[in-house]
């Protein structure tokens, strides 16, 4: 008993220390997404064959709704199914609060983001070169209105109000951080983080398979969960990355939503998971660490 109210309070103590860093960066990601968003998004309308570039670009941009805009862009014919598969790719979600309240250095930061970036972007160039050789036709070229969908999921973000918004992101975030913290407490208390971290690590192609899996769940859980496991030393970089990187926040919830042919979008779905898992793998081989 005593062990596990230790757990409670590290894991609260924690979490209270990150409260004003996630406050402050939430505002002014709110404000980002406030003033930028209508413009980013007429940005990646107007790309043409240019688009993976732009939406690995757009896509890093702290803001919560480009995933979800992205999906409604490319149900409506707008955007590329390779611009669409960059946004994802380098949408980072909640790992950006994270990694600045946790007072990750710059440096690592830096080489996260352009690493996502320059993986988004090679593989939406390439899916888009696969998809004109094999002259797939989209069948459904109504553009449709783009809407905010993100707060239907785990944003709710409050209109005209930054800084109410930037709170209900914090606390919900911080609820998340809680409760994963308490199941990291409670797993290094039972089997060892060595152990845990030895498990994976030695065993890199699983570690990838699951991280890439759990990038699959649409909502900032998953972006949560990956980061902090990756700051615990849990994850591996390969594992952390391939995680991330599947990780599209509400944007496949969206997609599904908004794209009626089902059949397509799992297809997406699964080059999604197996692009993560693939450069997880290669990351992993090439020994490459942030």
């Amino acid at each position: 008993m005593n062990v596990f109210l230790d757990i409670l309070s590290e894991a609260a103590f924690d979490t209270l220390r990150l409260l004003p860093f996630l406050y402050l960066t939430y505002l002014l990601m709110e404000y980002l997404e406030d003033k930028a968003q209508p413009k980013t998004i007429e940005f990646v309308k107007r790309t043409g064959r240019f688009g993976p570039l732009a939406g690995s670009l757009v896509g890093i941009i702290p803001q919560c709704g480009f995933s979800a805009a992205a999906s409604s862009l490319y149900a409506g014919g707008v955007i590329t199914v390779g611009t669409l598969l960059a946004s994802f790719l380098s949408t980072s979600d909640e790992m950006l609060p994270i990694f600045i309240s946790e007072a990750v250095p710059v440096g690592t930061i830096v080489k996260v983001l352009l690493t996502k970036v320059m993986i988004a972007m090679i593989s939406g160039f390439a899916l888009d070169f696969v998809n004109r050789q094999l002259s797939k036709k989209r069948k459904d070229k109504r553009e449709r209105h783009i809407h905010d969908l993100c707060e239907q999921d785990h944003c709710h973000c409050e209109e005209g109000n930054i800084f109410l918004s930037a709170l209900v992101h914090t606390i919900q975030i911080a609820l998340f951080i809680f409760l994963i913290s308490i199941v990291i407490g409670i797993l290094v208390e039972t089997v060892g983080l060595e152990t845990i971290a030895g498990f994976l690590n030695n065993r890199p192609i699983t570690g990838v398979l699951l991280a890439g899996l759990v990038g699959l769940i649409p909502n900032c859980a998953a972006s949560v969960m990956l980061t902090e496991f990756y700051l615990k030393g849990v994850l591996g970089p390969g594992q952390m990355m391939a995680g991330l990187l599947v990780s599209a926040g509400v944007g496949l919830l969206v997609l599904f939503r908004t794209h009626r042919i089902v059949k397509k979008n799992i297809q997406i779905m699964a080059v999604l998971y197996l692009t993560g898992v693939f450069w997880g793998f290669l990351i992993n081989m090439l020994g490459i660490t942030f």
